[in-house]
């Protein structure tokens, strides 16, 4: 079982590691241009440390093995969306950064159910070479919507998943 808090600058450097082994990951996998020239930086995951938004998961024995950044609100990256549209315009959190050391299966799972406490609406967006996030965004319930522009002009495939939550009648 893996339990999710936030990230602390003291955790930088095993995330920085998780980081790294996605990277390796994601070039073994075909993936070779996503998350280059040593992206995330140091200083985003201390800014999104700053804001709040930064999540570790911790196994049994204490070790993290995940990161993401889960952010509530509007994403900038998400106002324009190309051959396709959003399943709504409610409210809704995103996960960017998502990445693991590798040593547990299904991570996205993981994030996407603790998110799920959150926020009802998640969006997502993954690189077109990144089969593994496209795959496991499907299988969880995320519907493909379109494509999204990072700031720096790159295209991703967006998706999200809306999951209300049901209010029993007592």
């Amino acid at each position: 079982m893996i339990k999710i808090r936030k990230g602390t600058l003291a955790d930088i450097d095993a995330m920085m590691d998780c980081y790294d082994i996605a990277r390796k990951f994601m070039r073994a996998s075909g993936n070779m241009t996503q998350w280059g020239n040593g992206y995330p930086s140091r200083e985003q995951i201390a800014e999104d440390i700053a804001k709040g938004v930064n999540h570790v998961g911790i196994d049994r024995d204490g070790s993290i093995v995940m990161v993401f950044a889960f952010i509530i609100g509007e994403d900038p990256t998400y106002a324009l969306i190309e051959d396709g549209e959003w399943l709504n315009q409610l409210p809704y959190g995103t996960i960017h950064r998502i990445a693991s050391t590798g040593k547990h299966k299904g991570i996205l799972n993981t994030c996407v159910e603790y998110c799920s406490t959150l926020i009802d609406n998640i969006r997502l967006d993954t690189h077109a070479d990144n089969i593994t996030m496209q795959t496991a965004a499907q299988r969880l319930g995320f519907e493909r919507c379109g494509i999204i522009y990072c700031s720096d002009g790159t295209p991703r495939i967006a998706y999200q998943r809306y999951r209300p939550h049901q209010v029993s009648e007592s």
